[in-house]
């Protein structure tokens, strides 16, 4: 399995120290058989009073720290080491009812599936709908994989990515519209078009790297988001319509939620004078073996604060 090293930091400062409240630090990758953590250590500036762990709704590991301290900055290490086995496209095996689309999932599995098979933005014209069903073949049954796989290399060959420093998402219907956006404005866009065809999909959060020298990947930097989708066979099977991948090569799975929101990799809040907020930084670096594989860049994430007690949601999302 190739051997990663992850280093996360988001550092936000002000003018004058400020006390800090309670902080969710959500960095930490979700073990499973394809990946496995070596190492993991958090690392945080000013030391919190009191630091414990917990798993959210959906299983996903979450730090809350606490603060007696008022300090100029604070800053948030996450440092990380995990094999990884990325499930590769031609691994995907799909049950015989379900490999052509349309088919329903098993009823016992349907109780489990229902919210994330639920549409989260309201589409009154029925715009995400149509552009869904234009990938479905019009002479007979249609190979799931391969819709799937179209509707993610369509997003990354016909959408332009655009950075965004800015926090939120843009709508599904949006992104259409503009045929560009983030990452994360991809991967909605595609949860809501695999919602419309009544199949379950989900928002990811984490890392994307080059598994090797000839293979580009856009997203890097920063944390990236991609969709998960409930196969019959082979379970929840990853699709990045950033870089039109199938299956989870050159992607690290953090967080998995229903909505983006869910998924901030940081988030809290922060009182002091209105003017105190001067910024935010973050890096992401990602090293297979020796080499080094992504650049440090600003993030996504951040806000600014008018008040005096400011709550800030770092997406912290391409």
């Amino acid at each position: 399995m190739p051997l990663l090293t992850i280093r996360h930091t988001t550092k936000y400062a002000y003018r004058q120290p400020v006390a800090f409240g309670e902080h969710r630090i959500m960095m930490r990758p979700r073990e499973s058989f394809d990946q496995r953590l070596v190492k993991a250590e958090l690392h945080i500036c000013p030391h919190p009073c009191e630091l414990r762990w917990l798993h959210d709704v959906l299983g996903n590991s979450v730090a809350v720290a606490l603060f007696d301290t008022r300090a100029k900055a604070l800053q948030v290490v996450s440092e990380m080491t995990l094999d990884h086995a990325p499930l590769e496209r031609e691994q995907i095996d799909i049950e015989d009812y379900a490999r052509r689309f349309p088919f329903t999932y098993a009823s016992e599995d349907m109780p489990d599936l229902l919210r994330s098979i639920e549409r989260q933005y309201l589409d009154v014209g029925r715009v995400i709908d149509q552009w869904a069903n234009n990938f479905l073949r019009k002479d007979g049954p249609t190979d799931t994989l391969a819709l799937l796989t179209d509707i993610a290399t369509t997003i990354k060959r016909s959408f332009t990515y655009v950075p965004r420093h800015e926090k939120g998402t843009q709508s599904p219907i949006e992104t259409l519209t503009l045929r560009q956006g983030t990452c994360r404005d991809f991967a909605v866009l595609m949860i809501e078009a695999v919602r419309a065809l009544g199949l379950a999909a989900r928002f990811v959060s984490g890392y994307v790297y080059n598994p090797s020298r000839s293979e580009g990947r856009v997203g890097g930097g920063n944390t990236h988001a991609w969709v998960r989708v409930f196969l019959p066979g082979s379970g929840w099977i990853e699709f990045d319509p950033t870089n039109g991948i199938v299956g989870s090569r050159g992607l690290v799975r953090v967080a998995i939620a229903r909505d983006p929101y869910q998924a901030a990799p940081l988030s809290g809040s922060w009182s002091g004078f209105p003017a105190s907020y001067i910024g935010m930084d973050v890096t992401v670096d990602v090293q297979l073996g020796s080499e080094r594989d992504s650049d440090a860049s600003p993030d996504t994430g951040g806000a600014t604060n008018s008040r005096v007690v400011g709550k800030r949601r770092n997406s912290e999302t391409c």
